[in-house]
């Protein structure tokens, strides 16, 4: 993403938006909330081609394998990454484009009940692909699943004793970064994977903490009935995926236009080897 260079009103995460109109303008002032203003989307995804192209790509990555997961995630970041309006936030009234495409997740560091968590974040850069992504998730979950304790979390006690400051920090822009480098409420988009712990797809919230703007849940697998023109049926695997935006960003045809970008991307998983900022014939 192209810097520029740091103006007064500007963030240390985000540059603000001096261009818009009038309607979106005052959109940040009269509803100030996020968590009042989320819109939800839903979309099933048919794994047949998701699951030949990770069939294809595991013949020769064994230690790490390709999963559903590295592929929902590339495509996310590779979507906000082409439709930057996805990529925005509001905070304090004002509109703000962020610096860069970031994701974050939880990484279970052992599946069961007392099992601990820890959280991931993926910073990227318009020249990743699939395998970069994969990679850093590689490194990522190498180290969150061992005994270092993420900054977020060792943070939290501060949390505890100075909230309302720390709000009123946060309102600002102020946070340090040592509090929000790790915290996924700071991310472009947050994702879960319920798929993972068997559970479906559903709506998750976000919050009027930090600046994220989406919120996708994966659910489980499970096959899905296809209807042909001639009435035919056939049964399919396939994914559920939820996402939870702000919808003061943009308009419905511009969400609209990026689902069907998600979509397509993961009907036709090949494009995700490209540089995210590749740009992609999807109509």
């Amino acid at each position: 993403m192209e810097k520029q260079k740091r103006r007064r009103g500007d963030r240390r995460d985000g540059r603000l938006l001096r261009e818009l109109d009038s309607l979106h303008f005052i959109t940040g002032i009269i509803y100030p909330n996020r968590c009042d203003n989320e819109a939800y989307i839903s979309e099933r995804i048919d794994l047949t081609p998701v699951k030949e192209y990770i069939a294809r790509r595991n013949e020769t990555e064994t230690d790490f394998p390709y999963t559903y997961f590295h592929l929902v995630l590339t495509a996310l970041v590779k979507t906000i990454t082409l439709r930057p309006k996805m990529n925005r936030f509001i905070v304090n009234g004002n509109f703000f484009q962020r610096n860069e495409v970031t994701a974050s997740f939880v990484v279970k560091k052992q599946f069961s009940d007392k099992g601990a968590e820890a959280l991931a974040m993926l910073h990227t850069t318009g020249d990743d692909t699939i395998d970069t992504v994969h990679e850093y998730i590689r490194q990522q979950v190498t180290e969150c699943r061992s005994d270092k304790v993420d900054s977020t979390t060792g943070e939290m006690d501060i949390l505890k004793t100075a909230v309302r400051f720390i709000m009123w920090l946060d309102k600002h822009g102020w946070v340090p970064d040592s509090m929000t480098c790790n915290d996924p409420y700071y991310s472009s988009v947050v994702l879960s994977n319920l798929g993972s712990i068997k559970l479906k797809c559903g709506y998750h919230h976000l919050t009027n903490w930090g600046t994220c703007s989406v919120f996708c849940i994966i659910g489980e697998k499970k096959m899905s009935p296809f209807y042909d023109a001639d009435g035919s049926v056939t049964m399919r695997e396939t994914l559920d995926l939820g996402l939870t935006i702000d919808e003061r960003l943009a308009d419905g045809y511009y969400y609209s236009k990026s689902i069907r970008l998600l979509k397509y991307l993961l009907e036709h998983p090949e494009e995700l080897e490209k540089p995210l900022k590749e740009e992609v014939s999807y109509e």
